[in-house]
């Protein structure tokens, strides 16, 4: 797995991110409705406890590929059925959500700055310049 691949992944984690807090949002109001949130970071972290830091070499293309594995983890979406905010059942919490989404905004941000920056490492190394 590269660095590329892995921000790939984290963005789309952030941008399920924003759809399921403006969805929480949308419907602060709707009796029943159940907050959803996207889980990632601890998927990740998962993930990459459990990669080793041993790799076999393949030589032939039917030889089961040793130590990394080949899969990039997603983003899972999750509904909290365990809380109710309101009387009539549903359990958005606008403050907690608005928070949410600025900590989601400076963390799709600080993504696409590395992006940008693993990027530019790639054109260096291409080009032989900066």
């Amino acid at each position: 797995m590269t660095n590329i691949n892995l921000l790939q992944s984290a963005l789309n984690a952030s941008s399920l991110r924003q759809q399921a807090i403006s969805n929480n949002l949308s419907n602060a109001e709707t009796p029943g409705y159940k907050a959803k949130q996207v889980v990632f970071e601890d998927i990740l972290k998962q993930h990459i406890s459990t990669q080793s830091n041993f790799v076999g070499k393949r030589t032939d293309s039917r030889h089961i590929e040793i130590g990394r594995p080949s899969y990039i983890p997603n983003a899972v979406t999750v509904e909290d059925t365990q809380t109710v905010m309101q009387n009539n059942g549903n359990n958005v919490d606008v403050d907690a959500e608005m928070t949410n989404m600025g900590k989601n905004a400076l963390w799709y941000y600080t993504l696409t700055q590395q992006l940008t920056s693993e990027f530019q490492h790639l054109s260096i190394a291409i080009k032989g310049r900066s």
